[in-house]
């Protein structure tokens, strides 16, 4: 051994005893060649694990460099990779030769990266077979040039799994065709559980490139096949997917992204439904003969010529299964003698455990593993049987066999150990802790011998976890941890222990550590897979004497509570969950246990905010239906509105009453998924296109088949609608086939008439423009493209990926789908997070979409009567847009999972949507546009006096509104306006309100109470007269402003002057005088009530805003500033400009006076923020850090600290003594998707003691200013909070979201 290796060793000699067991580290030395069996028998013979690891190190000191590179390759593949990265920088330069002489083929640096992706390791007795190896790896080879598939099948335990990790276990084949790696997904049965792979895919691509970044993990299928498609073609685009036991044509659906791909399954037509080249290697008869004599003969350790003649036999009953092979060989190097035994127990066949109904036909299995567990001892019999409770595909850790068994970790590693020295169980090396897992046949064996006892062994389960965790759930986040979060609901509910299930998942801390460590998408499976269980009896609320409700009524409500705030629980940091609950509704179960834990931490110091004006969030959807057992792919309309036709993973169409959800009609409409349906415009006929290609036409009231056309396309078909007009009917079609995936089809002909060229990749949508001229397509390769329906031939192109970032473009703009707008002048378009409206005349862009970066668009549809647009989004939400004023008008929630499709009823009367949560659900678009349409503004002043509120602002159809009270009832009403709302303001003494307007004038006339008072009811009533008279002013786009008195609606004053947008008013403390700056970069003083002006000039741009000086001398001061980047010093009596200050490179975009009126502060878009004193007008400090424009600023209550925010989300907290930076306030952990407020920090407000600071931007925070950390943050459901309201005592928070929505905060006490 080279000086440096051996030194190295010596070095490291502490830390290698202190960790390692060399029982692991010595079977793969061995098989290397490097250790003899005499070595291994006197490590073994040690008595304690220290002692063998140190006398294993004594031998390794003797040994040349390729023992010290076999002990560094054990040490990866046993996941010591702390370890090997000791000995990694003094490995030994062997030569090619040398490299190879590893007997398993594969050198360090194919080891690390085989460990490093999860790969399996050899078992402990592995033959080789060379025949199939070789054709897997030639396969394999294929595949240097570019993407594809190689799929290895055959027969369950023919040993494809073990083939697979070790077709990869080749120098040569990595270094030339996958150098950037090799990826092991195991998929198995269970579909729940993929988005999970998929998020620890992407989790292990990532770290292993930037391991110090934290990225958020995906929150769907959609996002996260995107996520790794951006992976795997960009950042490791020669590597190769290993995807293991896949029994789904819907997941390799989910992996068909364009890369390398190797896969073992039982079933070989599953990747008809993918794209790509295909390879195909056959693996139908397990072990032949020779080889099977050859795993006998290493675990009896002789040569297979020295067999003795039953073993033949016995390997003629195994049947080539690998599996049973194992077995019985584990058997007899126990018991050499017995061949003539398990020979005869072969034969007999007297088990007939498996079920008829399994997918599995080995005869001689149950023989076998009766065997093997009749030789183990009493009590390690019992603990085998407690197994049967595992599911497929499921690894456990030894810590909760350790729970379940109520014995030492060490014991239960010894008893897993002569299990897996039997065959009776695998254990996965690949990570720590070990792993260990049955194969899906002896899992079937278990579940036969136990039937009678399932219950029994479940409830074992969950009685030795209550015992174990007595006082709450483990969150460790470890392996252990993990296994109980997802699988204890399973264990309850099998045991059928109902009433410790209810309690579980009807508990707010259970959805807060699953959610924390797995994310919402499990906690949702749940709800959904145990509905039945959940629904069967009433629930006694928590904390709430007396109430009762139903089950499914509760599980529906945290549902909900799930659905609705999913994205959030995604973020990291993790949200308060209680904080999220408390925005339910107060009669849910939800908001109750939030209530109650929010009270009792808030008595500890905690702060909670209440959402008091809440109301109650009752879904807006007029019918739900559930017509499929699966996931709804597509629905729509026929073209009289009367029915509904849909398609979906059940491989039916179903049609039923739009009116009532009475099916009509069920046709089992193919042998695979039927993707989409489309009505004829007669509606008799009913076309349907499947994944496998099909395309076929029904009569929509017999449901007998019409019409299949010729199978013309090679990939799966997306899309299929109709003309809209009868007099020439037309199919259109679109696939994922590259060239020729758009057709048209002529219901008379069974070949097609017409094919679009043009599109380079898969078009997963077409639709025909209302007069049936043109045909749009919506493509993968990032383009939109109108074609001419009379000859096919390419009009118009629109790429729609140059309207994203190259950072978007990089990962692949898929355009989904498109609409024609009602008059056929506008086409729009979905992808990414965004839609596009273009004008089909010009193909410019009219206007953009954008919606939250955390979920995609899945599809939008433009209604045929109307400007609304809907959107389907990833995050399971419904939303409406005015296209032509880029509005959104309305949010649709409902859904528990995507919205896959959202198509309007031919008048726009309806609209429809379906969704993975198998319901299709009907909305009255009036009912749900008109509930949003009188969403108020931002812009808006409040009231606090004597504990209640007062509220003043527009809004969205341009009317003044008054609100008042924690409910934020509505006490007066304006009819609307002629001029838009741009500002509005309270006089703080008795009776005055001034409104801005546009056109620069104040007007005056008189108004009776009841063009504006609404009948709100008695407590309205008696608000109204605790109110009896307040001024308000608004300011209007027009340049007008007006004072009106409430509630009689009079109005007192019409206040010309202005030329352009009135952007602020204010009165002065008296009431006396009304204050007005605008964009024609004047200020007015007004003495509103006799119509005199002051007119303050000097400023060259608009004034957003200005601040009353507080003054000692009889002539009041007005501090003005602007994007001029000036600020200016008036004199309100005289107008005289008392100073003129520049300071800034920039415009200025807040100002704030200190409580003591001796500073006030600047903030820039110059990036820096500035304090000047009121004294001498001359600059004290100059702040600089940020790196944004710097946009809000605020003094403490005590002069001491200023507090600045800027546009990247960023706080920051000053000394105002010397302009020390005292403490950046910002997310622990920033989001890749997000910044650091959600957007802009546009307020800031200090407590009365300055202890805590709460500001806005995309949601609300509140901090602590003396540690600057958060203390909470209230998710508003929009976004772009410009302003926030606070009371004096600091304890109600008022803000109004970008969609109009009212919040109307209290602190919990």
């Amino acid at each position: 051994m080279e000086e440096r290796a051996r030194s190295l060793l010596l070095r490291s000699r502490s830390s290698l005893e202190a960790d390692i067991k060399a029982n692991y580290l010595m079977d793969h030395m061995i098989s290397d060649g490097v250790l003899t069996a005499d070595e291994e028998e006197r490590v073994r013979n040690k008595s304690t694990r220290k002692e063998q690891a140190a006398a294993l190190l004594e031998v390794l000191l003797r040994k040349d460099n390729r023992a010290y590179i076999s002990f560094y390759n054990a040490l990866v593949r046993e996941s010591y990779g702390d370890l090997a990265s000791l000995l990694h920088p003094a490995l030994p330069q062997v030569s090619p030769e040398g490299e190879k002489s590893f007997s398993d083929g594969g050198t360090a640096l194919v080891q690390v990266m085989l460990s490093e992706g999860g790969v399996p390791q050899r078992p402990v007795v592995f033959v080789s077979r060379p025949s199939l190896l070789n054709q897997v790896r030639a396969k394999l080879y294929l595949l240097q040039t570019g993407p594809g598939w190689v799929t290895v099948y055959g027969m369950a335990g023919s040993g494809k799994s073990v083939l697979a990790a070790e077709a990869v276990r080749d120098h040569a084949l990595i270094t030339e065709c996958f150098p950037d790696g090799v990826q092991w997904v195991s998929v198995g049965q269970e579909r729940s559980d993929l988005l999970e792979r998929m998020q620890s895919l992407c989790f292990r691509l990532e770290q292993s490139q930037s391991p110090e970044t934290c990225h958020r993990p995906p929150c769907s299928l959609e996002e996260a096949k995107e996520r790794l498609r951006f992976l795997m073609l960009r950042r490791y685009p020669r590597s190769l997917l290993i995807l293991d036991d896949v029994w789904d044509s819907s997941v390799l659906k989910t992996f068909d992204i364009q890369c390398r791909v190797l896969l073992t399954t039982r079933d070989r037509s599953l990747v008809d439904s993918v794209s790509g080249k295909r390879h195909e290697v056959a693996v139908e008869s397990g072990l032949d003969e020779d080889k099977a004599l050859e795993v006998l003969a290493l675990f009896v350790s002789m040569k297979p010529q020295r067999l003795p003649e039953q073993a033949r036999s016995i390997v003629k009953e195994c049947k080539g299964s690998p599996l049973v092979v194992s077995l019985i060989g584990a058997l007899l190097r126990e018991f050499p003698d017995r061949w003539d035994y398990y020979l005869r127990q072969l034969q007999r066949k007297q088990f007939k455990r498996i079920r008829k109904s399994s997918s599995y036909d080995y005869e001689a299995l149950d023989q076998a593993m009766d065997a093997s567990i009749q030789v183990l001892a009493e009590e390690h019999r019992q603990l085998y049987s407690d197994l049967t409770v595992l599911e497929k595909d499921v690894k456990v850790p030894a810590k909760v066999l350790s729970v379940l068994w109520d014995l030492e970790l060490e014991e239960v590693e010894d008893v897993l150990q002569e299990f897996v020295n039997k065959s009776l169980l695998f254990r996965d090396c690949n990570q720590r802790p070990y792993l260990y897992y049955l194969h899906d046949l002896q899992l079937d064996f278990l579940s036969e011998l136990n039937r009678t006892r399932l219950a029994e062994l479940h409830t074992k389960v969950v009685r030795q976890y209550q015992k174990y965790y007595k006082t709450e759930s483990p969150v460790s986040g470890d392996v252990e941890s993990l296994y109980w979060l997802r699988f204890l609901t399973y264990h309850m509910a099998k045991a059928g222990l109902s009433k410790e299930l209810y309690s579980l998942m009807f508990s707010l801390n259970w959805v807060r550590t699953k959610a924390q460590l797995m994310g919402p998408a499990h906690l949702i499976n749940d709800y959904v897979e145990y509905a039945a269980k959940l629904d069967e009896e009433l629930y006694h609320s928590v904390g709430a004497v007396g109430v009762v409700v139903r089950n499914g009524e509760v599980r529906g409500q945290f549902q909900e509570f799930l659905s609705l705030n999913g994205h959030q629980l995604e973020q990291r940091p993790f949200p308060d969950v209680v904080q999220l609950a408390l925005s339910q509704p107060d009669s849910s179960e939800v908001y109750r246990q939030a209530r109650m834990q929010a009270q009792q931490r808030a008595q500890k110091g905690a702060l909670y905010l209440d959402w008091v004006n809440k109301k109650s969030l009752e879904s807006l959807s007029r019918l739900v239906l559930q017509p499929h057992q699966d996931v709804v792919y597509f629905a729509c309309f026929s073209h009289d509105g009367s029915k509904i036709a849909s398609c979906g993973e059940s491989k039916t169409l179903r049609v039923f009453k739009s009116s009532s959800g009475e099916k009509l009609l069920e046709i089992q409409a193919g042998d695979e998924e039927v993707l989409c349906c489309a009505f004829s415009p007669d509606g008799r006929l009913i076309a349907t296109c499947s994944s496998n290609r099909k395309i076929k036409v029904w009569n929509a009231e017999r449901g007998t088949l019409m019409r299949a056309f010729d199978e013309e396309y090679d990939e799966q078909i997306n899309h299929c609608q109709f003309t809209n007009t009868r007099h020439r009917l037309l199919l259109a079609t679109c696939s994922n086939d590259m060239f020729m995936n758009t057709k048209l089809w002529n219901l008379n002909k069974p070949s097609s008439q017409n094919t679009m060229f043009g599109h380079t990749d898969a078009v997963n949508h077409c639709c025909f423009s209302p007069d049936d001229k043109y045909l749009a397509t919506s493509s993968s390769d990032g383009t939109l493209k109108m074609f001419e329906v009379t000859s096919a031939n390419e009009w118009k192109s629109i790429a729609v990926s140059d309207h994203f970032s190259e950072t978007d473009q990089e990962t692949g703009v898929m355009v989904t789908c498109s609409t024609w707008s009602a008059d056929g002048t506008r086409i729009i378009c979905a992808a990414k997070n965004a839609v596009f409206v273009f004008d089909v005349a010009s193909a410019d862009l009219v206007c953009e979409i954008r919606t939250s970066r955390l979920s995609t668009v899945q599809f939008c549809h433009a209604c045929p009567s109307s400007q609304l647009l809907a959107i389907a989004l990833s995050h399971y939400a419904v939303e409406l847009w005015d296209f032509e004023s880029n509005k959104k008008m309305a949010d649709c929630s409902g859904h528990l999972s995507w919205v896959r499709c959202v198509q309007f009823s031919p008048d726009g009367s309806q609209l429809l949507s379906c969704s993975d949560d198998q319901t299709i659900r009907l909305w009255e678009t009036k009912k749900v546009h008109t509930s949003s349409a009188v969403s108020l503004k931002r812009d808006s002043d409040a009231l606090f006096t004597n504990g209640d509120i007062t509220m003043v602002t527009a809004d969205k159809r341009n009317c003044l509104q008054v609100l008042s009270g924690h409910t934020g009832s509505v006490v007066f009403e304006s009819e609307k306006q002629e001029s838009r709302i741009r500002c509005t303001c309270i006089c703080r003494q008795p009776a005055v309100v001034a409104l801005g307007r546009k056109d620069g004038v104040v007007k005056a006339e008189r108004l009776t109470a009841s063009q504006f008072l609404r009948s709100i009811g008695r407590r309205a009533l008696q608000m109204l007269s605790s109110h009896r008279a307040f001024v308000l002013a608004l300011g209007l786009e027009t340049g007008t402003v007006q004072v009106l008195e409430v509630p009689s609606g009079e109005t007192l004053a019409t206040l010309s002057g202005h030329t352009k947008t009135v952007f602020h008013c204010q009165f002065t403390e008296d009431g006396q005088q009304l204050i007005t700056s605008s964009e024609d970069t004047t200020i007015r003083v007004w003495k509103w009530q006799t119509g005199e002006c002051l007119v303050l000039k000097g400023h060259t741009e608009s004034v957003r805003r200005f601040s009353l000086l507080p003054s000692s001398s009889s002539s009041p001061a007005l501090l003005s500033w602007s994007f001029d980047g000036t600020i200016k010093v008036w004199n309100m009596d005289t107008g005289e400009k008392q100073q003129d200050i520049t300071g800034h490179h920039g415009a200025i975009l807040a100002c704030d006076v200190s409580p003591d009126g001796r500073r006030f502060a600047t903030t820039s878009a110059d990036m820096t923020a500035k304090v000047w004193s009121c004294e001498s007008w001359e600059l004290v400090l100059t702040l600089n850090g940020h790196k944004e424009c710097v946009r809000s600023c605020r003094f403490s209550g005590d002069n001491r600290r200023l507090a600045t925010g800027d546009d990247n989300g960023e706080i920051r907290l000053w000394n105002m003594l010397d302009g020390s930076l005292l403490k950046v306030c910002c997310r622990g952990n920033k989001d890749a998707m997000d910044s650091q407020h959600g957007g802009w920090v546009t307020d800031l407000h200090f407590s009365p003691d300055s202890k805590v600071l709460v500001s806005t931007g995309g949601y609300i925070k509140w901090w602590n200013v003396e540690k600057g950390e958060a203390l909470q943050t209230f998710y508003t459901t929009g976004a772009n909070l410009k302003r926030v309201h606070v009371s004096p005592d600091f304890s109600t928070f008022v803000t109004i979201d970008n969609i109009g929505i009212l919040y109307i905060l209290k602190k919990v006490e």
